[in-house]
């Protein structure tokens, strides 16, 4: 790899850009996309390999995908937060626990996870959800859940999910309206949150949220439809 290529890599990869690295394999000649060109048949490619997070070979070029890491900001030192945060590791999210009341989230009830003890809507400016971010708020409290949202539809976060009811979510319209969020902002925040399984308990619910958060990422068609 010639020195400007790694240099332009490392840049994309500190401001947590996507990008693909394309090696062309019968000369090693090699891209960084979408900074530089590729042959059009490659787009499509080259996006799919950013979507799936899997390196492709395609018309004799290897497209290795270089992605921001996934993350999981969870509002709520809640009960379906403890199921929620040990399902969301495997699936290879980065879990951020945000809430400030230091009596709940603490390191014994949420192990080897990021706590944050900021208000939601100082620490959620601090992480800056991009593109590769789900924002998941379960307190309840629209003092704590509400400052979290405000910030979250204002980012590119990839999912967004409330907990409450939809009697509960038709009050949090009234205040995020009063707070300038239109419509179709609104309209990004998963509520009731998670698929339709009739969970009850907090591990069935936590269930429903990572399934309809990695139905989201994926882009599927079942997602697409509960969204519309």
């Amino acid at each position: 790899m010639k020195a400007a290529t790694l240099e332009r890599l490392l840049a994309a990869r500190a401001a947590k850009r996507a990008v693909v690295l394309a090696t062309k394999l019968d000369d090693g000649t090699q891209a960084l996309w979408p900074d530089e060109a590729l042959p059009p048949a490659l787009v499509a490619a080259a996006e799919e390999a950013l979507r799936d997070d899997e390196a492709k070979n395609q018309d004799g070029w290897f497209l290795a995908p270089h992605n921001p890491p996934l993350r999981l900001i969870v509002v709520g030192a809640v009960h379906v937060a403890q199921s929620l945060v040990p399902m969301a590791l495997p699936l290879g999210f980065a879990v951020t626990v945000v809430d400030p009341r230091r009596a709940f989230a603490t390191d014994a009830r949420f192990p080897g996870v990021t706590l944050n003890h900021e208000w939601p809507d100082d620490a959620m400016k601090e992480l800056a959800p991009d593109a590769r971010t789900a924002v998941v708020t379960l307190t309840h409290d629209p003092k704590l859940d509400d400052p979290a949202l405000d910030v979250a539809l204002r980012s590119g976060a990839f999912y967004i999910g409330a907990l409450g009811s939809r009697r509960t979510h038709a009050k949090r319209v009234a205040r995020l309206t009063e707070l300038g969020h239109g419509p179709d902002a609104i309209a990004r925040i998963r509520a009731p949150i998670g698929l339709d399984i009739e969970a009850v308990t907090a591990p069935e619910i936590a269930l429903s949220i990572l399934a309809e958060i990695v139905a989201a990422r994926r882009g599927s068609k079942l997602a697409q439809r509960l969204a519309a």
